[in-house]
């Protein structure tokens, strides 16, 4: 067996890497930021048109017929590039949703025809751009990207429903990268929104999880390497005592360390992804394996890319916090790292037994 990425999953990751390089550059980020939504929606046309929103839907649909073995690559080009768009929220973890939402047709014909009439109106519009898609999952206390989501999938107890943004009240919630909005959600659960139930819904929300948390591994793998490479090419250019400070042993150590660091999460990561793809029994402890490493990975990364640039890296106007603040905020979305290390240690303490139900995330009654 060859583990190992084909020229055309590599070919996709290296147009998505070219594209972003022009598109999505600090200026543009900072733009962003100032802006209302901290969206783009020509940004947002020209990512469906690679075939990013849509990736993970069947070509019948308009999407690429990909799965998350081909995605993460492109994940990992969005962290690198800072993206601010909803990629995670809507591509990573809203299309599959609701994509896989039509095949519980064992819960109530009702919820059934509901969910298929819903993919079939929405999904095409989303991978052509058109649409976005936010997630509420008891992961996370807030929905990212709600503000700018054109329906809202929302879990309530063991129920999934979907709704349209105009049926919720929404109210900003501050975070700590400004290229997040957050918001929390009041709405009025009901019949004719619940898609799924039960065992269904668990199992849909279980899977959203995952995806989600695989997402921001992703992301962290290309935000630890773009830190990587800013504290690089400062230290070449700094210079103390008349030589460059990347000549100092002590700091090419810590640079070491990170290229390291990142380089072990990699595989775990692209581990998860497959996974992820192949939905074999080991996915939820190999998910938040990777997003355990890669977090990791981007936190130390952040750290001593502070490190290096010395006091001028705490000033607004040097782009290094474009990274940190993501680094960090990936750390938290989609289970923090005590809930992961729990899956991981439960996994290893019952000696490779599936996780059950208790190490998933659950909405108080």
């Amino acid at each position: 067996m060859r583990f190992a990425f084909t020229d055309d999953q590599l070919l996709l990751q290296s147009t998505v890497r070219d594209f972003l390089k022009k598109e999505c550059t600090p200026e543009a980020v900072r733009a962003l930021w100032a802006s209302q939504t901290r969206h783009d929606a020509t940004l947002w046309s020209k990512l469906a048109e690679l075939g990013v929103c849509g990736a993970l839907l069947p070509e019948a649909q308009g999407g690429m017929g990909l799965d998350e073995r081909d995605l993460v690559l492109l994940l990992e080009e969005t962290g690198r590039a800072a993206l601010p768009e909803p990629v995670v929220s809507t591509a990573a973890v809203g299309v599959p949703l609701l994509r896989d939402a039509r095949n519980h047709l064992d819960e109530g014909e009702g919820q059934a025809l509901r969910a298929l009439r819903l993919s079939d109106a929405w999904l095409p519009r989303v991978a052509a751009g058109d649409a976005i898609v936010a997630v509420g999952h008891p992961a996370n206390p807030f929905v990212a990207d709600a503000g700018v989501a054109d329906l809202l999938l929302l879990a309530h107890g063991d129920e999934v429903h979907a709704l349209e943004r105009a049926a919720a009240t929404l109210t900003h919630q501050p975070a700590n990268d400004p290229a997040r909005r957050l918001f929390s959600v009041a709405w009025t659960p009901s019949a004719a929104t619940c898609i799924a139930s039960g065992d269904a819904a668990r199992r849909l929300l279980d899977a959203a999880l995952d995806r989600g948390a695989l997402a921001c591994a992703a992301q962290a793998l290309g935000v630890a390497e773009q830190l990587l490479d800013l504290a690089v090419a400062y230290a070449k250019q700094r210079e103390q005592f008349g030589r460059a400070i990347g000549s100092f042993q002590a700091l090419q150590h810590k640079l070491a360390d990170v290229k390291v660091k990142l380089e072990y999460a990699r595989p775990v990561v692209y581990k998860a992804a497959h996974s992820v793809a192949t939905q074999i029994a080991t996915r939820a402890v190999d998910v938040s394996h990777a997003k355990l490493a890669a977090t990791e990975a981007a936190s130390f990364a952040a750290r001593i890319a502070l490190q290096v640039h010395g006091a001028i890296g705490y000033t607004w106007e040097q782009d290094l916090h474009l990274w940190m603040r993501r680094a960090w905020s990936l750390e938290r979305d989609f289970g923090d790292a005590p809930f992961h290390l729990d899956r991981v240690s439960a996994f290893v303490l019952a000696d490779g037994a599936p996780i059950g139900p208790g190490h998933t995330f659950r909405q108080p009654e």
